[in-house]
């Protein structure tokens, strides 16, 4: 028994640095002019859903992304992938987006030194600046902080949200969620992006997220939850989720 428990730990030391190469869920990019702008007010916009058909695979283990995503506006990108064995297509469904900004919320609510302004808020001012008629363009987001006095305006969209088909014990395919966010200052400079996109995979191929997820497939609102959750650990103005005051 002594002699198997060194070959045990390097193993998993191998899988680890395995996982450890082959990338990250979460990816953040910051302005290098973000430090000259004090941040505590921030209106959140309800987030949109991606417009394009989304890839839907039937089985193997890896999920097509969008070609929407690929066409982003935001600087940090849902990564591409090279899978073929696609059957049919489907839009993102549009609680998607109400689900992750309530997520947002949440998360971004339980940081100190920061003020949310409610989607609602960010919905009235839009609303305003189109004179209240209907706009097939949404405003723009550093308008929606200037008309609401903040510091900045939060924007995102979802890129990906496929709900897994099966059970926690095992799913083809499974989850897969992916979703961006972007704070601009009320003078449009951009300062901080972030995107978030996973699809959850077997164990034998995802060694920690797998342990992460306590080793059952998981449901898209549950991968939102901790993509909120690691987006929002990021963000780079006020305190640390679940600092005390």
């Amino acid at each position: 028994m002594r002699d198997r428990a060194p070959r045990i730990l390097l193993a998993l030391l191998a899988m680890l640095f395995i996982v450890g190469c082959s990338g990250t869920k979460v990816t953040t990019k910051a302005s290098p002019q973000a430090g000259k702008y004090p941040v505590h007010k921030i209106a959140l916009i309800p987030f949109e859903t991606l417009a394009t058909p989304q890839a839907v695979e039937t089985s193997g283990p890896s999920f097509p992304v969008p070609s929407g995503a690929r066409r982003s506006d935001m600087a940090v990108g849902v990564p591409p992938t090279t899978d073929r064995a696609v059957r049919r297509t489907h839009l993102v469904p549009p609680v998607a987006g109400e689900k992750i900004t309530d997520l947002m919320w949440a998360k971004l609510k339980a940081k100190p030194g920061l003020q949310l302004l409610s989607p609602k808020e960010a919905v009235g001012a839009a609303r305003d600046l189109s004179g209240g008629a209907a706009s097939a363009e949404p405003a723009p987001a550093h308008k929606i902080a200037q008309r609401l006095g903040a510091d900045a305006a939060l924007s995102g969209k979802v890129l990906v949200y496929q709900e897994r088909v099966g059970s926690r014990l095992g799913a083809d395919p499974p989850a897969a969620v992916g979703f961006e966010v972007k704070l601009v200052a009320p003078d449009g400079m951009v300062l901080w992006e972030g995107n978030y996109y996973e699809k959850q995979r077997p164990m034998t191929e995802d060694f920690v997220g797998f342990i992460q997820r306590y080793g059952v497939f998981v449901t898209a609102e549950e991968l939102a939850a901790y993509g909120a959750a690691e987006l929002a650990d990021a963000f780079p103005f006020g305190g640390v989720v679940g600092e005390s005051k």
